[in-house]
């Protein structure tokens, strides 16, 4: 099997292109005020993001090339019940682009609203460290057709010189 062309994942890849964590936020990831600090937040992102990448798409490693766009806009307190919900939105060659959106609530309430989300790019890597092919993603429904729009001006500002 030529690991560069064949693709370790069924036929039906958009019925794998997202994954949701939930659990409930604990004291371990707070910050003085009580709400969750953005850094244990922001590995959160990461780690869905991975799952959805690597063992989801393309059954292979992956490796975070970019994050952005991320906005924080509403804290997430201790003990709301979180939920992170990463998809992929659009692909490269080798990259990924996934979309991560985090909702958050009282378990009273009954009731999760946004609290963030971001654009996050991801690169398969071989054995070696090489990037390697993915499958190709085709957006099907009309929110993937919104979403994919997003991707190519993230592609564009990544691959722009921003210094001199």
């Amino acid at each position: 099997m030529d690991t560069l062309t064949s693709f370790p994942i069924p036929v039906a890849l958009n019925s794998r292109a997202e994954t949701t964590f939930r659990f409930l936020a604990e004291s371990t990831s707070v910050n003085f005020g009580g709400k969750v600090h953005g850094g244990a937040l922001m590995k959160w992102i990461d780690e869905t993001a991975y799952a959805c990448a690597a063992m989801l798409w393309s059954g292979r490693y992956v490796v975070t090339v970019s994050v952005g766009n991320i906005r924080f806009r509403r804290p997430i307190l201790v003990g709301n019940l979180v939920e992170l919900r990463s998809r992929v939105v659009a692909t490269g060659r080798t990259s990924m682009h996934i979309h991560i959106s985090v909702h958050a609530g009282n378990l009273k309430v009954g009731e999760l609203q946004q609290t963030t989300d971001c654009l996050m790019v991801l690169v398969a890597v071989d054995e070696t460290g090489q990037p390697t092919p993915v499958p190709p993603f085709v957006p099907e429904t009309e929110e993937e057709k919104h979403l994919a729009p997003s991707t190519r001006w993230t592609s564009r500002t990544r691959s722009m010189r921003l210094w001199s």
